[in-house]
C-alpha cells in the first residue's frame, strides 16, 4: 500500500491498545508474523482482515487505508 499507510495506522492502534504483536494476531487469529508484515509492508492484507482489523479497533476501513477526508 502507498507509503504504508495502513502499517503505521496498524502498528499506532496496537500501541494505543497497548497490544503485542502477538496478542494482536492471537485476538484476530493471525500469527505475530502477518502483523509484523503488514506494520513493515512487507505484506498486504486481504480483505477480510481489513473488515476484521477495523471491527477489532472500532474503526472503518477508509481510516485503516488513509482514504478519509
Amino acid at each position: 500500500m502507498k507509503d504504508n499507510v495502513f502499517g503505521q495506522k496498524l502498528k499506532s492502534l496496537r500501541l494505543e491498545y497497548g497490544l503485542s504483536q502477538r496478542e494482536l494476531g492471537d485476538k484476530l487469529d493471525y500469527c505475530n508474523q502477518t502483523v509484523s508484515f503488514w506494520e513493515t509492508g512487507q505484506r498486504e492484507p486481504d480483505l477480510d482482515a481489513l473488515v476484521k482489523i477495523a471491527a477489532f479497533f472500532e474503526v472503518s476501513v477508509d481510516f485503516l487505508l488513509g482514504n478519509e477526508m
